[in-house]
C-alpha cells in the first residue's frame, strides 16, 4: 500500500470528561439496543437479499434525525449513509457493517452438493433470538449486531446533548460476504463486495478521515486484513469408454480426475508451507493466511460411461497484506508442473488483495479506541485474535486507499446484552474522542 499523508489538520483525541462518560452511559438503553439488534437480525437478508434489511436501517435513521440516503449500484442492494455532527473543525470518522449475512442458498439444487440437510436446517442461519442471557443467530453476530451498536452510539451521543465538531458516518453495506462472479455465474446479479463498501467510498459522498469496520472481535483491535484469491486449477485427459479401460497407473490414467489425487496431495502440503512462510506479523496484528480446496468439479453425471476430458479444482488462497497475486500463481504452476501428471492450466477468477493501515497513521484512532476500552471495560485495548487479521474485512476497502481504518467490537460468538451495551458505549466514546464535541 502506498503510504499517504494523515489527515493532521483535524483536531484529534478530544479528552472525553467522567461528566461525558457518565451522559453517554446514561443514554444507551440495553431493551432498546437488543430490540434493534434482534429486529435487524431477523429480517432475512443473505446476500443479494438485503433490500428490506437496508430499508429498515434507513427508516430507522429517518426517525432518528440522521439524514439517511441511498448510494446504490443497483437499486435492490443499496448502501445506506446517515450523518452525525460535522458543525465545527473535527476529524469525520466512518462506521461501516454488512447487512448480509452467511447462509445457505435455500434451494435444494446447490444446497444438496454442499450441505447436510441438517444444517441447512439451523435456525441460527436465519433467526436470532435471546436465551438465557445470550444472543443466538448469526444475522447478529455477522454483523447486524455491531450495526446496532453503533447505531445506538449516536443515538445516545444525541440524546445526551453531545454534538461532534467532526462528521460521524453510519453505514451499512451489502455483500461483504459475497459472492463473487464465477464462470456461469456471472454479471452484476453475482457481484458482492464491489457493490458494497468500495461503492460506498467511491460514490457515497463520504470524506472520512478514519474508518470503524464494527464486526465482532472479542472486543480486541487489528488495522490489518487479509486478502484472498481463487484459483481454478484444470487439469486436462482425454475421454475412456469404461468398458475399454485397461485401469493404466494413476499418474497415466486418461481420466484427470484419478491424477486429482495427487495434486490435491501436493496442494496440501504446499498449503501448510505457504502459510507459515508469508505469516505477517505486525503492530496492528498477524495474519496467517490459509489454504482450501473450496469446490471441485468433473464432468457430467447423467451423461456417464466415458469419464471427462476435463477436472477442475478451485482453491482458495489467503493473501497477507504484503503479497500479490502474480507470485502465488508462478509458485502454483512450478508445483503442478513438477508432478509430471500432463496437461494443465491455472488461472485466478477472483482476486482481493489485503491491506494494512501504517501505524503511524492509525495512532489517533488505536488511541481513541484504547482510552475508551480502558473506560468501559477496565482493561486494556488488546489485539484481536489472527483469525481476526486472516480474513477480509470491509476495513480493507479504507485501507487500501489510504484512509487509516480499523476492525474493532463485541464478542463474535453468543454475546450477552451487556456486551452489546459495552460496544455501543466503546463506540460512541471513540467517535467523541476522534471527532471532537462541538
Amino acid at each position: 500500500m502506498l503510504k499517504r499523508t494523515e489527515p493532521s489538520s483535524a483536531t484529534l483525541n478530544y479528552q472525553v470528561s467522567e461528566d461525558e462518560v457518565n451522559a453517554i452511559a446514561a443514554a444507551i438503553d440495553q431493551q432498546e439496543l437488543v430490540e434493534l439488534a434482534l429486529a435487524l437480525g431477523n429480517i432475512p437478508s443473505r446476500s443479494g437479499y438485503e433490500a428490506e434489511a437496508a430499508q429498515y436501517v434507513y427508516d430507522w435513521m429517518q426517525e432518528e434525525g440522521f439524514a439517511p440516503r441511498k448510494i446504490a449500484a443497483v437499486e435492490h442492494r443499496p448502501n445506506i449513509v446517515g450523518e452525525y455532527g460535522g458543525s465545527a473543525h473535527g476529524a469525520n470518522l466512518l462506521f461501516t457493517a454488512h447487512l448480509d449475512t452467511e447462509s445457505p442458498d435455500f434451494s435444494a439444487a446447490l444446497d444438496g452438493i454442499k450441505y447436510r440437510p441438517e444444517t441447512v436446517a439451523k435456525a441460527d442461519w436465519t433467526q436470532c433470538w435471546l436465551e438465557d442471557n445470550r444472543i443466538h443467530g448469526f444475522p447478529v453476530t455477522n454483523d447486524r449486531g455491531p450495526m446496532s451498536c453503533f447505531l445506538i452510539a449516536a443515538k445516545a451521543l444525541k440524546k445526551a446533548g453531545i454534538d461532534l465538531a467532526g462528521k460521524m458516518y453510519l453505514t451499512a453495506c451489502p455483500g461483504e460476504i459475497g459472492p463473487e462472479p464465477i464462470e456461469e455465474n456471472s454479471g452484476i446479479d453475482f457481484l458482492g463486495k464491489d457493490i458494497g463498501a468500495h461503492y460506498l467510498f467511491h460514490h457515497g459522498g463520504v470524506a472520512p478521515d478514519y474508518v470503524v469496520a464494527a464486526e465482532g472481535t472479542d472486543f480486541g483491535i487489528t488495522w490489518v486484513g487479509s486478502g484472498y484469491a481463487l484459483v481454478r486449477i484444470r487439469l486436462f485427459g482425454d475421454m475412456a469408454f469404461t468398458p475399454a479401460l485397461e485401469h493404466p497407473p494413476v499418474e497415466q490414467h486418461p481420466n484427470p480426475i484419478y491424477r486429482s489425487a495427487k495434486v490435491i496431495e501436493a496442494l496440501h502440503q504446499w498449503g501448510l508451507d505457504y502459510e507459515q512462510r508469508h505469516r505477517f506479523d505486525s503492530a496492528g496484528g498477524t495474519s496467517l493466511p490459509k489454504v482450501q480446496l473450496d469446490s471441485v468439479r468433473a464432468g457430467v453425471p447423467h451423461t456417464f460411461g466415458a469419464g471427462t476430458e476435463i477436472c477442475n479444482l478451485y482453491l482458495e488462497v489467503g493473501l497477507s497484506p504484503k503479497q500479490t497475486i502474480a507470485p502465488v500463481i508462478r509458485e502454483l504452476n512450478g508445483l503442478i508442473h513438477n508432478l509430471n501428471i500432463g496437461e494443465f492450466d491455472i488461472e485466478p477468477l477472483v482476486v482481493r488483495h489485503g491491506a494494512a493501515a501504517e501505524d503511524e497513521a492509525v495512532a489517533p484512532l488505536n488511541a481513541a479506541f484504547a482510552e475508551a476500552t480502558e473506560s468501559v471495560l477496565q482493561q486494556p485495548l488488546a489485539t484481536a485474535h489472527p483469525i481476526y487479521s486472516s480474513m477480509w474485512r470491509d476495513h480493507n476497502v479504507f485501507n487500501t486507499q489510504g484512509i487509516p481504518a480499523v476492525t474493532c467490537g463485541m464478542p463474535r460468538s453468543e454475546p450477552t446484552p451487556e456486551d452489546l451495551v459495552k460496544s455501543a458505549l466503546i463506540y460512541a466514546l471513540t467517535a467523541l474522542s476522534v471527532c471532537g464535541r462541538a
